[in-house]
């Protein structure tokens, strides 16, 4: 698969506090899901299975659709204050015209960024909620 782009955040929050951030969002909130899911013939049809995972490392979505395959990366490491660094790195083939034309949609409208950018800020407000000061 194509790389697309990788984006990050520091969390002020240990990385096993990142991690259980990180599995609850992927668990609950990302996906599809819905008519968006039967249109798009989303597989899974939740739109992301894990493929891989390090506990506190490295977390690996893959799934599917008529337009494109795509993987969703997370990786975790400790800064040396004590926070954590969270990524997302973003691989994706988008086949035939159509593939094309949802790639402009979707990862050229920026709209992929703002998507991305979401998930981690999310994931590092769940780390840090109720967090002991």
């Amino acid at each position: 698969m194509d790389f697309i782009d990788e984006h990050s955040i520091r969390i002020p929050a240990s990385r096993e506090r990142v991690w259980a951030a990180l599995k609850s969002y992927t668990a609950t909130s990302l996906g599809v899901g819905g008519p968006v899911a039967k249109i798009l013939g989303t597989q899974p049809p939740a739109g992301f299975e894990v493929a891989a995972s390090r506990p506190g490392e490295h977390l690996e979505l893959v799934g599917r659709h008529r337009f494109s395959r795509y993987r969703l990366v997370f990786g975790l490491a400790e800064e040396g204050d004590g926070g954590t660094r969270l990524s997302a790195s973003s691989y994706a083939d988008f086949p035939g015209l159509r593939g094309r034309a949802y790639r402009a949609l979707v990862i050229g409208s920026g709209g992929h960024v703002l998507f991305t950018r979401h998930v981690i800020r999310t994931i590092g407000s769940l780390a840090t909620r109720n967090q002991p000061a």
